[in-house]
């Protein structure tokens, strides 16, 4: 996947929930900060058993040029872009 997100950074991610699902859309960005990768370590320790932020093996994305979109079958979508 990362390799393919070279090639075209675009991407959705989809959540459904009692009736209610965002979407999230936009262009993924590497982040190569250690320090991003090190604090994604503290907070999810189970994942140091098999990553560290000096093996090459890590990838820190974040979204750019973004949009959440909240939607229902009760209520108006409503867009927010960050």
């Amino acid at each position: 996947m990362s390799k393919q997100l070279a090639v075209n950074p675009k991407a959705e991610i989809c959540a459904f929930k009692d009736g209610k699902w965002i979407r999230i859309a936009g262009e993924l960005i590497n982040d190569d900060n250690r320090d991003v990768m090190v604090a994604m370590l503290e907070k999810m320790p189970s994942l140091k058993a098999m990553y560290s932020p000096d093996d090459g093996n890590m990838q820190m994305l974040y979204f750019k040029d973004a949009t959440a979109t909240f939607s229902s079958f009760t209520e108006a979508p409503e867009t927010i872009r960050f």
